[in-house]
């Protein structure tokens, strides 16, 4: 079993909703754990900025699929909640990026590990603080709290009142 964080952002429609049924289909996958989710934050965008507000979440998985197939498996879920493709860095239902599968280090066209934009991204960083500060990135080789501690991302990312309930159906 690998210890695998994920990053999960939605901001088009009920951002919330989005969020809690990724973590529903994700803790109902087969050979995939889901152990703990951090708080919900409404964040800036990046990259494009002329779009509405995300609400941002890190989770904390074990996963007995290799990290390609859990990749598959994360778009498998994104595709069935209803993500619509548009342009990179634009609006979207759900997303769900791989942050760490355990401590492996790749870099291929689809797959980058750790995920190549941790360290520059505070919409990462303050929920992967909330869930494990100690963590230790296995390419920078520090922690989560001394990457916040140094981040230069400036925007804004604020906790919300989201109640997000994840029950196994």
């Amino acid at each position: 079993m690998a210890r695998v964080f994920i990053g999960l952002g939605s901001n088009v429609g009920n951002r919330a909703e989005y969020l809690q049924k990724a973590l529903i289909e994700i803790a109902n996958s087969e050979k995939i754990s889901l152990n703990k989710y951090s708080s919900v934050y409404e964040t800036e965008p990046v990259g494009k900025k002329e779009q509405p507000q995300f609400f941002n979440m890190t989770a904390e998985l074990e996963s007995k699929l290799s990290s390609r197939d859990l990749l598959n498996k994360l778009k498998e879920i994104e595709s069935s909640i209803g993500r619509t493709k548009r342009e990179r860095w634009g609006p979207r239902e759900i997303d769900i990026d791989i942050l760490y599968y355990g401590d492996e280090i790749l870099n291929e066209k689809n797959l980058q590990l750790p995920h190549p934009e941790i360290a520059r991204r505070r919409f990462v960083l303050v929920p992967m603080n909330e869930i494990d500060a100690e963590f230790i990135d296995p390419m920078r080789c520090e922690s989560i709290k001394d990457l916040l501690k140094r981040c230069s991302d400036t925007s804004a990312v604020r906790k919300v009142k989201v109640q997000i309930d994840i029950k196994k159906v």
